[in-house]
């Protein structure tokens, strides 16, 4: 856009230069400028407004009339956050701000007393989207607050959101969008735009601390504190003493010490058990956390896309880290994701072929047909049934997005284990559309993993699932299958601390002979007293298939005497079945042996979970 003299209060000289200047400003240089303009004109003399743009004064500048007052240099952050990534970020924000002079309320949702929503002048909300587009559970709560009868007029507050999510899903960052959507109605004014981000979300993340910071000391008044925020802030926060190199944008190469096959010979699973190395990383965790690995795609795979479009696999595509990395074949198999299937791909993708059967998928109307055509396919179903293509391997892999980490339950404790972390992988195998399909770090772990190989991993903390800090409270645990490697971790912590709160476990899957993980280290722990009692459930074993949740309603009274003594209750494993036939008969036995309303029996569970005696790992 031209600025034109004859239609603007400025000369031509002016003009020229303001047209020469507003091209080249980025978002944030331009959010900036208007927040130095209103600081100049609320008050700020010319040389406080040169100080700010870091340039001279001149002696014939005017002084600017003092207006209207700063809005207050405060700011509420509030998170929702399942594995824990809402929460770190949220604490960075939190820092960065303190240093830039705001005073800060940082606070899980679940945690904010919502009266005092209304006082605020500045709201920042950084939210994960869980399962197929709920909230968190430690957002649960605000959510339905915001959304019912008592959420307040919100006119005179300042937000903005940042939504966690993956694309790969249908609802992306649909809690985000919401609390996005409500604050609007509620009348909030937006005082910078959200940002969803996928997996890979340390970029958008820290380009959204920066218009967060400009935008924020512009609204107080503030542009000097502006100009000295500089570009955008690193995501990271400063390494304290002690703390790793490693992490997430810069891994550990660590070495598999064991990797043992946990199911026993017939079962038609095959999970594996690998203890890694963490000498020389300065890396450490504690139980409930996660570590995460860097896998590589099956090769297999990588070679059947390359051969499909008759490419070579040796062409240079993008610029990698070191040496090969930039070749088709590496960059496929190390960088980017291609077993599966988004919508933001498939928009992409359709700009580099004809075909009318994938410009039609693509359009909204079509939303059910795109959620069933995604499912169970991958990148090589994609070219093979939507070409021909017109496409180089170098801008194949520009609309893919970046191989994600996976995350998997730490299933030991550092102190049992000193520079070791365990983890537990069931191999996923499947048959989809006339093909085998394989989960990409369970087939790597299963079929190319060597014990003296390494792999790139990072701790992710967990600060939703942790122990209680007193020893002597009870726990009860439910994790069926890989669910359980949480609490074997929780149990070898609590053996070496000498803890001698009351445990109790409830396992399942399907075979007693072949399916049950980590057996001896159950029947050892019961000796020993470390586990006072276990409850397991294998569900084809027997006519009616019973799972863990039966076995919680068989001890209904025994865990509700547990509960009403202060006992914590964890859950981890499959979020989309198990953890909702939990929860269904946690709220089942509180009713019954509580003798509460249904309503109560939710209430009740609900305090629970705000008082952190309730915590979830589900996936």
């Amino acid at each position: 856009m031209q600025l034109k003299v004859t239609n603007s209060p400025f000369t031509e000289e002016q003009a020229e230069l303001i047209n020469r200047l507003l091209p080249t400003l980025t978002d944030t240089q331009t959010q900036w400028l208007g927040g130095f303009l209103t600081f100049y004109r609320n008050g700020a003399a010319a040389s406080e407004a040169a100080v700010a743009l870091q340039a001279p004064v001149l002696e014939s500048a005017p002084q600017a009339v003092s207006a209207v007052p700063a809005a207050p240099r405060e700011a509420t952050i509030l998170f929702g956050s399942q594995t824990g990534n809402a929460q770190r970020l949220s604490s960075k924000l939190a820092a960065k701000l303190k240093e830039q002079g705001f005073e800060v309320t940082l606070s899980a949702m679940n945690q904010y007393k919502t009266k005092e929503l209304k006082n605020a002048a500045h709201l920042f909300i950084i939210a994960s989207t869980h399962g197929e587009g709920d909230p968190p559970d430690n957002a649960i709560t605000f959510h339905e607050f915001l959304y019912g009868k008592r959420a307040p007029k919100l006119q005179g507050l300042k937000f903005s959101v940042l939504a966690l999510g993956d694309t790969s899903y249908e609802f992306f960052c649909k809690t985000g969008k919401d609390f996005d959507a409500r604050l609007e109605e509620l009348g909030a004014e937006r005082l910078v735009e959200r940002v969803d981000c996928d997996l890979d979300f340390e970029g958008p993340a820290a380009d959204w601390f920066a218009n967060v910071v400009n935008a924020l000391n512009a609204d107080t008044g503030s542009a000097a504190a502006a100009a000295s925020a500089g570009g955008a802030p690193a995501v990271s926060a400063e390494l304290t003493s002690g703390e790793s190199i490693y992490t997430r944008s810069n891994p550990f190469r660590a070495e598999v010490l064991t990797s043992l096959n946990l199911n026993g010979r017939g079962s038609d699973r095959e999970t594996r058990h690998l203890e890694i190395s963490l000498e020389g990383s300065g890396l450490s965790y504690e139980p409930g956390d996660c570590v995460g690995i860097y896998p590589e795609n099956d090769p297999a795979l990588v070679d059947a896309i390359i051969s499909y479009m008759n490419w070579d696999g040796e062409e240079v595509v993008v610029q990698g880290k070191d040496g090969d990395e930039g070749q088709l074949r590496t960059a496929l198999q190390r960088q980017y994701e291609i077993t599966v299937l988004t919508k933001p791909l498939l928009e992409k993708s359709a700009a580099f072929t004809d075909s009318s059967e994938l410009a039609k998928l693509i359009l909204p109307e079509n939303k059910e047909a795109m959620r069933a055509y995604v499912s169970g396919r991958d990148l090589l179903d994609l070219l093979q049934e939507h070409g021909p293509w017109k496409l180089s391997p170098a801008e194949l892999v520009s609309i893919l997005r970046k191989l994600p980490p996976r995350l998997y339950s730490i299933a030991s404790s550092l102190k049992a284990n000193p520079e070791e972390v365990h983890v537990t992988i069931r191999k996923v195998q499947y048959e989809s559309n006339g093909r085998e399909r394989f989960g990409v770090c369970s087939s790597q772990a299963a079929e190319r993993l060597e014990e003296g190989d390494t792999l790139p991993i990072f701790i992710q903390q967990n600060p939703n699932f942790k122990l209680p800090a007193n020893g002597d409270t009870p726990v009860i645990m439910i994790g069926p299958g890989t669910g359980v490697a949480p609490f074997r971790a929780f149990l070898e912590e609590r053996e070496e601390l000498g803890s001698e709160g009351k445990t109790w476990l409830f396992y399942g899957d399907r075979h007693f002979v072949t399916d049950f993980l980590y057996q001896t280290d159950w029947q050892r722990m019961l000796k020993d007293g470390v586990l006072t009692n276990l409850d397991v459930a294998f569900s084809r074993d027997t006519e009616e298939k019973v799972y863990v949740q039966n076995r919680m309603l068989e001890h209904a009274e025994e865990l509700y005497a547990w509960i009403q003594e202060g006992a914590h209750i964890y859950v981890c494993g499959d979020e989309k079945h198990m953890a909702h036939d939990v929860h269904a008969a946690l709220l089942q036995i509180i009713e019954q042996q509580g003798g509460l309303t249904p309503e109560a029996a939710a209430a009740y569970v609900e305090q629970l979970q705000t008082e952190q005696r309730y915590q979830r790992d589900v996936y």
